[in-house]
């Protein structure tokens, strides 16, 4: 007699007989259909997830780069004749000529960088101001080309540079004139009198994270210097590089570059403790989102025993009439394999919609609720993104039909080893 070759045309047939049989035939029963439902949902979820913290991450990451250093470059000091440390870098010129000369490097912008108190009209608020110089401004990429910038760049060197944060806390529009107070002013007989000085605001930008454009301005490196004292001195060096993600290789060319009493911090050291947290948020959640898979994938198991039950006489019946063993495993197998592959199919559809339109969907979340369902104070940025990764589809549909295939054998096993004299005795 010969071998039936796996899978043959007529297993799939007598598969899709039982798949298509109606309940009352002892056909798909209703924890089939119900396990079919939980792994659609449980791979939407899987993916919507997975989607939703990627583009988190990169939007994260991406306005950090975008407006702040990539790599800072600091002196440790020197005590100064009034007992005060002097972190200034007088030679900033030179120094910026020797980092820029590290490979990788694609800017280096000397910074003076204070905090000062804001006024406009009876507004106030606490600003972190940075003197730079105009054509470096230009160069930072959520800063220069921001989507929702009023006024104009060029005209920097006339004014201030506002997030638009800080702006709608001030109540100032382009064209304005802002009050800068800084308690390190001029020293008089009676004690250190408050420096103020007034700037039109020429520029007013939005970078995408809630805490720069709430507490950022921009002021010429010129005007800060005199504003600040800081005459002839920078307060650090502003590094861009090409690759940020490798930052930390070139961390110590830049600092050797930058001499023996130099310093450096990059972007990662700023934000590594947030970035490691979200990793570990995102191994968690995949865990956790695996287990509802699980839980999705054993229903199969339950439904598919129901099915071998119901279909003992058939299983008799056909194993009397020379029917392999084998066979019988790979009819049953299809069955409950057919059901995780249409569960997945349908989960993937469904958390790919989700990602394409995750704007829409969010607007529409957000409208119900009143505008609240997204804080940027707490969660930094202005909107929930989602970044559609081919890798995250992959893994998702790997993990679904992975346990869909396993926890299939069992129940398929079962049924190939049924007894057909005990299967037929009653019949």
């Amino acid at each position: 007699m010969a071998k039936t070759a796996p899978f043959a045309p007529f297993e799939w047939m007598i598969a899709w007989r039982y798949l298509r049989a109606r309940r009352a035939e002892g056909g798909v029963s209703v924890m089939t259909w119900i396990s079919l439902i939980g792994i659609t949902l449980a791979v939407f979820a899987l993916i919507a997830t997975l989607s939703v913290r990627s583009g988190f991450r990169a939007e994260f990451v991406d306005t950090i780069l975008g407006s702040n250093a990539h790599v800072t470059v600091y002196q440790f000091g020197e005590v100064a004749p009034n007992g005060q440390i002097d972190r200034t870098i007088a030679d900033y010129d030179a120094l910026a000529a020797r980092v820029a000369e590290v490979p990788g490097v694609t800017r280096v912008a000397p910074l003076v960088r204070q905090q000062v108190m804001a006024n406009h009209r009876q507004s106030n608020a606490g600003v972190e101001v940075f003197g730079i110089a105009p054509d470096n401004l230009r160069t930072i990429p959520r800063v220069a080309r921001s989507e929702n910038a009023l006024g104009d760049i060029e005209r920097f060197e006339e004014g201030i540079a506002l997030g638009i944060g800080l702006a709608r806390t001030l109540g100032v529009g382009v064209g304005d004139l802002v009050k800068l107070i800084s308690p390190s002013g001029v020293k008089t007989a009676f004690g250190t009198s408050p420096r103020v000085s007034a700037y039109e605001v020429v520029y007013i930008f939005e970078a995408g994270r809630w805490d720069i454009d709430r507490t950022r301005a921009y002021l010429p490196i010129a005007d800060a210097q005199i504003f600040f004292n800081r005459e002839g001195v920078a307060d650090e060096l502003e590094v861009m590089v090409e690759e940020p993600e490798e930052v930390d290789r070139m961390a110590n060319a830049i600092l050797r570059a930058a001499g023996e009493n130099a310093q450096v911090w990059t972007w990662r050291d700023a934000s590594g403790a947030f970035l490691s947290a979200l990793d570990i948020e995102d191994r968690v959640m995949f865990v956790i989102l695996s287990v509802l898979v699980l839980i999705a994938a054993m229903n199969i198991v339950s439904g598919l025993i129901m099915l071998v039950k119901n279909k003992g006489r058939d299983i008799g019946i056909l194993r009397t009439m020379g029917l392999s063993e084998g066979s019988v495993l790979r009819i049953f197998f299809i069955c409950g394999a057919f059901t995780g592959i249409i569960g997945t199919v349908a989960g993937v559809i469904l958390g790919c919609l989700f990602a394409i339109y995750v704007d829409q969907i969010f607007g529409f979340v957000n409208y119900l609720s009143g505008g609240t369902a997204w804080d940027a104070s707490i969660r930094g940025i202005y909107f929930l993104p989602a970044k559609l990764q081919l890798v995250d589809v992959f893994s998702a549909v790997a993990l679904s039909l992975g346990l869909s295939f396993v926890v299939t054998i069992f129940p398929a096993r079962r049924a190939a080893r049924m007894n057909p004299v005990e299967a037929l005795r009653y019949e």
